[in-house]
């Protein structure tokens, strides 16, 4: 599960940068006349995500089974592979299902089946802004639509929706996480560096947004969360990542009650989804939580799986018979 190649970030091209050069020069020129547009605006640029990228992974979700959601009246691209106990995947901000499907083969091998979204304003999703409650909401409407979950697999803020759906009642066997951020909420410290918000403007966009999600930013916070969540947690952290410190993968796990942290090296926030180590390591985690029938496939609900019963009711005459007289 390591490589010995440091990470690196992603360049913005020259469009990207000329973009951000021009936002900056806004704000800073509202920041000066007209504070409180200043944080109407910064706020939406906080919460809108970037352009979906590219990915590899796309020509495995035309293979997937795709699933239709509306969620708060905005629409939620979805896909299932295979059959059995459901695993979902969660990517993190400005990511896409499609970042995560090399989870999809490991898990499927297992027994698995496995279901991934686009959150809102990602991806084939809907467009708009996004934050971390509205993954939640759109990963619970997910294990609704699918019949439950037994796991599911998050990266980034994608981690801190899945400590707020547990939180709101989500119920999964064992959850994995993968570079998992304890206070997504800081993340505004770097972007007001980035574009020379005062305080007295990152308060008002604070204030803004709390109104308009209906949650206090003080309560995304994983480890505090954390404390009273009894699903056995896999949290896979590189201490190369740029992104998110090591030490937020610590905190998380020193006050989640059954927790085990793996460390990598070389592969950066990114690179944890495309390692195939990782994703075998994490899918032999979610395997080891799972009710089994007696042929070893595993069980969603029952002592039984499908395949196991219609053979016993195939060869079993006097029941078939009963059956035919009943």
């Amino acid at each position: 599960m390591t490589r010995q190649r440091s990470p690196r970030r992603r360049r913005p091209d020259f469009s990207t940068n000329v973009r951000l050069a021009a936002l900056r020069s806004i704000l800073r020129f509202l920041v000066r006349i007209a504070p409180s547009l200043a944080a109407i605006v910064a706020e939406w640029m906080f919460f809108t995500p970037p352009p979906p990228r590219r990915s590899s992974g796309l020509a495995l979700l035309r293979d997937a089974e795709p699933i239709g959601m509306v969620v708060a009246g905005r629409r939620v691209a979805a896909w299932r592979w295979g059959r059995g106990p459901a695993v979902a995947l969660l990517h993190g901000w400005g990511g896409r299902a499609a970042q995560l499907t090399s989870f999809v083969e490991p898990l499927v091998a297992r027994g698995f089946s496995v279901v991934a979204l686009d959150a809102p304003g990602h991806g084939s999703s809907g467009r708009g802004r996004s934050s971390a409650p509205q993954f939640a909401q759109a990963l619970q409407a997910l294990a609704e639509s699918v019949g439950g979950l037994h796991g599911v697999v998050a990266h980034s803020l994608g981690a801190a929706a899945v400590a707020l759906a547990l939180r709101d009642g989500l119920r999964v066997a064992r959850v994995v996480l993968l570079a998992a951020a304890a206070e997504p909420p800081r993340w505004v410290e770097r972007f007001a560096a980035r574009f020379g918000l005062p305080p007295h403007v990152v308060d008002e966009l604070r204030r803004r947004s709390e109104r308009r999600i209906g949650m206090s930013w003080r309560e995304l916070n994983v480890p505090v969360l954390a404390k009273g969540f009894e699903a056995p947690l896999l949290l896979v952290h590189d201490r190369d990542d740029l992104e998110v410190a090591v030490a937020d993968a610590s905190a998380i796990v020193a006050a989640w009650p059954r927790a085990t942290l793996v460390e990598t090296r070389g592969l950066g926030h990114n690179g944890v989804l495309r390692d195939p180590g990782v994703a075998v390591r994490a899918a032999e985690f979610l395997a080891g939580g799972v009710a089994r029938c007696a042929c070893g496939a595993p069980l969603e609900t029952g002592r039984e799986c499908e395949t196991c019963q219609f053979e016993r009711e195939l060869f079993d005459r006097e029941r078939r018979w009963a059956a035919v007289g009943a």
